[in-house]
């Protein structure tokens, strides 16, 4: 089959299997990818449409036990810059996001190896108090793993008693390559491997609970990794349609302990991953952008290579900016980079409803 025929497939709603989506990376030009991906886009969002959110990326703690060889953000708990965010600055940050027009948060650690359940618990709980109108987007698979180990839980259990003091969805955070191999070599052995991750959200979607996949890709990973990832989430998908959208975007390697081991991927592989994952992922309704590990204009050309969504304007971002990388954008900003690309700007809220 050529790469024409692979692309006429999945453009009419069939679905393409593994070996054609490998050929796709091997022999499909990075153009026809992107008119292909284009055109799936446009028959599963609203035409003339691109969405964005705004909202904060909270990190409550940068300590963290897994140390994973890509991440630059993490600290132990001894280090002189090690910290734990009190309530008072959280919630001060959370209504300068409001202030700002944002509608939700995404709060996310380091997994610190002192909290237990009573602090997330408490800090969900006094967050929803607190600021009622604000989405809770929280806690991804190293939390909960973490916390269902430590305290000897189911992860469902974990799960509901996040739900019922305010938790409303989880993100993707954990996944990186979602095949074993590349993890062994870039993660912690004890952090979740890959139908860990997938189990876990596995049990959220079944709790009612949406999450968002993503991916994060350049860490030397061969391209039948990046297809096995495509292919875990596309198989749950089918069994449970509790994500909300993929969100693929690149290794930053400045300052981990991968610097100078591998050859980070480029904008040209970006738009090219983004494209596949647009073909491949039938049954996801949204994928994302990535200016903040891009900048502005792969970010806007992404829009006609698959994505039809930019993401958050990002009111702050640490885990990317710790690796040196340091893009931002505001409000009219956003706006202006979706018209320059001829498509309608449109806030929305963290599970895609529009404002």
């Amino acid at each position: 089959m050529t790469v024409a025929s692979i692309l006429d497939k999945a453009v009419v709603g069939e679905r393409i299997d593994a070996g054609e989506i490998e050929r796709l990376f091997s022999e499909g030009s990075l153009l026809e990818l992107g008119q292909g991906a284009d055109a799936v886009r446009r028959q599963k969002t609203e035409e003339g449409v691109a969405s964005y959110i705004i909202d904060r990326n909270i990190n409550y703690t940068n300590v963290c036990i897994y140390r994973c060889r890509f991440c630059a953000f993490y600290r132990t708990k001894e280090a002189s810059d090690a910290y734990v965010l009190p309530f008072s600055e959280i919630a001060d940050k959370i209504a300068e996001t409001v202030a700002s027009g944002g509608t939700g948060i995404l709060l996310q650690g380091g997994v610190h190896p002192d909290l237990r359940m009573e602090f997330y618990e408490d800090l969900l709980r006094q967050l929803k108090t607190n600021f009622p109108e604000v989405h809770l987007h929280a806690f991804s698979v190293p939390e909960i793993w973490f916390l269902a180990k430590v305290e000897k839980l189911p992860v469902s259990d974990v799960i509901s008693r996040l739900m019922a003091v305010g938790l409303e969805s989880i993100p993707g955070g954990g996944a990186e390559i979602l095949e074993d191999t590349t993890r062994r070599r870039i993660l912690s052995r004890a952090k979740a491997n890959t139908d860990q991750w997938l189990e876990v959200h596995r049990i959220a979607h079944d709790l009612g609970l949406r999450t968002t996949a993503t991916m994060m890709f350049g860490v030397g990973e061969p391209t039948a990794a990046r297809v096995d990832h495509f292919l875990g989430i596309r198989g749950l998908q089918d069994r449970t349609g509790g994500f909300t959208a993929f969100i693929p975007w690149t290794f930053q390697d400045r300052s981990t302990d991968l610097e100078g081991e591998v050859e980070p991927a480029g904008g040209f592989d970006y738009l090219k991953t983004l494209a596949i994952a647009r073909l491949a992922l039938d049954n996801v309704d949204h994928v994302q952008g990535s200016w903040v590990t891009q900048g502005a204009k792969i970010g806007q050309l992404s829009l006609f290579f698959g994505a039809d969504d930019l993401g958050s304007i990002m009111l702050e971002e640490n885990v990317v900016a710790s690796a040196g990388v340091e893009f931002r954008m505001t409000q009219p900003d956003m706006e202006r980079t979706i018209r320059e690309a001829g498509l309608t700007p449109r806030q929305r809220r963290t599970l895609y409803e529009p404002l």
